[in-house]
């Protein structure tokens, strides 16, 4: 049923079949009473109406609209790995890519910014350990150097790794020296990867070993150097598997008791 302006009350109901009417300059417009009485709906919208999105509800800034659990458009701040801003810029937040992301296709080592890290050297003048932690899980390999590194007595220098703390156990494999061209007995060692077979407190050491990762947790140990003062060139491999990933290698004695008095030692590592 159709009405006009002039029978509408404040008592009128107006029914979901009837109609409002406008009429201007002998124009006839009808609007469906639905349209009253319940507001607009998707249907009721012209799809040329092309509403400003200045019409729609203020939006806080570097939000979006996302679908709730009810399936309700929602205003969220972009948070997590992924960053937005205002003007639709988006950015990864640091460390939040790891290696574990990236696949091996189309990798260039043009493309790796920084393919090798080198630690900042330590001196080796006193104490009976110098240690390097906070080895990323990611490493793959990692150099150890010696420069000029002394102690005060004959132990044999070695190198110990560790997984939340230094493994002093169950390492495999030795160290010998040349001597005039003649080798030396290697001689072995459980407790660390030993640098050379001689020791003396007038040497002064200087050599690079390999730490490298065979599979898992097992690592693979290899290097060579010298002994200024008694002139000695050393060799040295050996293996050992830990518990958990590798964190932390240090530079110590075979006795842990000799104390360092001149020199520095340095690690680099890579993926």
């Amino acid at each position: 049923m159709a009405k006009t302006i002039g029978q509408l009350t404040q008592a009128t109901t107006l029914a979901s079949g009837d109609e409002f009417v406008i009429e201007q300059s002998g124009l006839t417009k009808r609007i469906a009473a639905s349209v009253v009485r319940g507001g607009l709906v998707n249907a009721d919208i012209d799809a040329a109406a092309a509403i400003a999105f200045s019409k729609l509800a203020a939006l806080d800034s570097a939000n979006i609209l996302v679908g709730n659990g009810s399936n309700v458009a929602t205003k969220v701040a972009v948070t997590g790995d992924v960053t937005i801003s205002n003007a639709g810029v988006t950015a990864i937040g640091s460390s939040k890519v790891v290696t574990a992301m990236i696949t091996d296709a189309n990798i260039t080592p043009a493309k790796l910014s920084q393919p090798l890290t080198l630690a900042t050297a330590q001196n080796t003048t006193s104490g009976t350990s110098i240690d390097f932690t906070g080895i990323p899980s990611w490493v793959k390999r990692i150099t150890v150097m010696l420069n000029g590194v002394s102690t005060n007595g004959t132990s044999h220098t070695q190198v110990q790794v560790g997984a939340g703390s230094f493994t002093t156990s169950g390492y495999v494999g030795g160290a010998g020296f040349v001597v005039n061209a003649t080798a030396a007995a290697v001689t072995t060692n459980s407790t660390g990867l030993k640098t050379d077979g001689y020791g003396a407190a007038l040497d002064t050491r200087y050599g690079t070993y390999f730490l490298t990762n065979f599979s898992g947790n097992t690592w693979m140990f290899v290097g060579n150097g010298n002994t200024q003062g008694t002139n000695n060139v050393a060799f040295a491999s050996g293996q050992i598997a830990l518990s958990g990933t590798l964190d932390r290698i240090r530079l110590t004695t075979v006795n842990g008791t000799d104390t360092f008095d001149a020199g520095s030692v340095n690690i680099m590592y890579e993926g």
